[in-house]
C-alpha cells in the first residue's frame, strides 16, 4: 500500500487578527503546520502533499529545508473539497489518501495508523469524536441500522441535527480514484458557498459502500485551532500532558501548571523541578538533578547530581556530575563544566571549558577559557576576550588562585598553581606557582576635605 498524506494548510486564520499565516502559529514552540507533518513522517508515507495558499511565501520559506514536501498551491479558498482536488493530480488512483489539517496538530500516530488500517474494509474511514459542546462542527447523520449517511456542517443543520455529539474532525482516509470521483460530483451548493470534502461521505453512502467512523476517545487530538484563545488552551493541554510524561518517567514536578517544554526532555531517577521552567530544544537531565524555579534550559545536558538553582540560563552546554549553578547564572553556548564545578550568582560564562572541582562564584565573566582544575575565580573578575575586532583566548592552569576584581587581557595564559593578587589587571603571562599583581600605589592624603553643599539663602 502507497500512502500519500494531504494536508490542509490554506486558510487565512482571520480570527488570529495576525500577520503570521495561521498554520505557522506556535504551539510549544514549533509552527502548527511543523507538528501535523512530523506525525504525517512517523508513518513513512510514500509522499506529503501540503495544500497552501494564504501567505504562501511564508509557509513555504518556514520549510525550506524539508525538500521532500510537495507544494500544491490553492491559489483561491473555495473550500476542503477542493483544497484536496488540487494535490490528486499528483497521487495514482490505487493509493490511499489520508487527509490531515495544518491547524489540528496532535493527532496521535496511533490513531491515524488504527484509522488507515480501517480503511481495509470500508470505502471511506472518517474519524469522529464525542464533545459535550458540539458547537462549530459538522454532525454525523447515521441511519436507523447506526451506519453513517452524511455530515451536515452546522450552518446547513437543522435545530434536531445540531444536539447530536458525535462530530466530523475532518480527517479521513480514502483511495485517490474514489476521491477524484466523488469531488467530481460535488457542488457549493450550501449556506458557505464551498466544496465539501465532508459530502464525500454522503456519496460514498450513497454508492452503497460502508463508512468507518472511527471514534478517537483524546479530544486533544483532534482540536483544532482558530484563535488565540484556543492556541492557548491546546498550549496548556499538551504541556499537561508533557508534564505527566516526565512524572512517569520519574521526575518529580512541584507544580506540573507551571511548565513549559519546547522540544524534548529526558530525565534520570528521581529529577527535581521546581515550578516556571522552561525547557526549549533536546534537554538531558541526569538522575537526581534538580533545576530551580525559573530556570531555562535549552539543547544542553546536565548529568547526575547538579542543582541549578533559581533563574538561570543554560544554553547549549554540557553540565557535569555534582555541580552547583547558580542562583542567577548564565552559561552560554559551547560551555563544559566538568564535575563538582560551583557557577555561583551573577556569573556568565561563554565558550570555555571549566574544570573539576574549579569555582567561579560570584559576579564573574568567563569566555573563550580553558579553566584548568581546582582554580578559584574571585568576584568580579573578567575575561577580556574581544579588542574590538577578534575574539582572544585565556587558559588558566589548574590550582590556580585568580583575586577578586582582576582583569585577564587575553591571550593570556596563568600558569599552574599561580596567585593574581586582587584588583589586578594581567595583560601578560603569569608564570606558575608564584604571584602575579599589578596595583597603583596606595596614597594617603592628609588634610584633604571633601566637598560640601553650600546651604541656599
Amino acid at each position: 500500500m502507497n500512502l500519500a498524506v494531504v494536508i490542509l494548510a490554506a486558510g487565512q486564520g482571520t480570527r488570529m487578527r495576525s500577520r503570521l499565516p495561521k498554520v505557522l502559529q506556535p504551539l510549544a514552540g514549533r509552527p502548527l503546520l511543523d507538528h501535523v507533518i512530523g506525525r504525517a513522517r512517523a508513518l513513512e508515507p510514500a509522499a506529503i502533499h501540503v495544500v497552501y495558499g494564504h501567505g504562501a511565501d511564508a509557509v513555504q520559506a518556514a520549510f525550506a529545508h524539508q525538500d521532500d514536501l510537495l507544494w500544491e498551491l490553492q491559489a483561491e479558498q473555495l473550500g476542503t473539497g477542493h483544497a484536496v482536488a488540487q494535490a490528486l493530480p499528483g497521487i495514482r488512483d490505487e493509493d490511499v489518501v489520508l487527509v490531515l489539517y495544518g491547524d489540528v496538530p496532535l493527532t496521535a500516530p496511533a490513531t491515524l495508523e488504527r484509522l488507515i488500517h480501517a480503511l481495509e474494509a470500508h470505502a471511506l474511514a472518517l474519524l469522529t469524536v464525542n464533545l459535550a459542546d458540539p458547537t462549530g462542527y459538522g454532525r454525523i447523520l447515521r441511519d436507523d441500522a447506526g451506519a453513517v449517511e452524511r455530515i451536515v456542517e452546522e450552518k446547513d443543520a437543522s435545530p434536531i441535527e445540531r444536539r447530536i455529539h458525535e462530530v466530523n474532525t475532518g480527517i479521513l482516509a480514502a483511495h485517490a480514484g474514489d476521491l477524484r470521483r466523488w469531488l467530481s460530483a460535488v457542488d457549493a451548493d450550501n449556506a458557505q458557498g464551498e466544496y465539501y470534502l465532508t459530502d464525500c461521505v454522503g456519496l460514498a453512502a450513497a454508492e452503497g459502500g460502508t463508512v468507518q467512523a472511527l471514534a478517537c476517545h483524546h479530544p486533544i487530538e483532534v482540536m483544532g485551532v482558530n484563535d488565540k484563545a484556543q492556541l492557548a488552551r491546546l498550549e496548556r493541554d499538551w504541556q499537561r500532558q508533557l508534564a505527566h510524561e516526565l512524572m512517569d518517567a520519574g521526575a518529580t514536578l512541584i507544580d506540573p501548571a507551571r511548565l513549559d517544554i519546547r522540544g524534548s526532555v529526558e530525565v534520570g531517577r528521581d529529577v527535581l523541578i521546581e515550578p516556571n521552567v522552561l525547557f526549549e530544544g533536546r534537554v538531558v537531565l541526569g538522575e537526581g538533578v534538580v533545576v530551580g524555579p525559573g530556570c531555562v534550559l535549552r539543547d544542553c545536558t546536565v548529568e547526575d547530581g547538579t542543582r541549578i538553582d533559581a533563574h538561570c540560563v543554560i544554553d547549549q552546554a554540557h553540565i557535569g556530575p555534582e555541580c552547583r549553578i547558580g542562583p542567577f547564572a548564565r552559561i552560554r553556548p559551547e560551555t563544559r563544566l566538568a564535575g563538582h564545578a560551583h557557577v555561583g550568582n551573577f556569573v556568565e560564562i561563554k565558550k570555555s571549558e571549566i574544570g573539576e572541582g574549579s569555582k567561579i562564584n560570584h559576579l564573574s565573566y568567563v569566555g573563550d577559557s580553558r579553566v584548568g582544575a581546582r582554580v578559584n575565580i574571585g568576584a568580579g573578575t573578567i575575561t577580556c576576550n574581544y579588542d574590538g575586532a577578534r575574539k582572544h583566548r585565556t587558559v588558566i592552569g589548574d590550582d590556580a588562585f585568580i583575586g577578586s576584581d582582576t582583569q585577564l587581557v587575553a591571550p593570556v595564559t596563568v600558569g599552574r598553581g599561580a596567585t593574581i593578587g586582587a584588583g589586578s589587571t594581567i595583560t601578560r603571562d603569569a608564570p606558575e606557582d608564584a604571584l602575579t599583581l599589578s596595583r597603583a600605589k596606595q596614597l594617603t592624603l592628609k588634610g584633604w576635605q571633601r566637598p560640601s553643599k553650600q546651604d541656599k539663602d
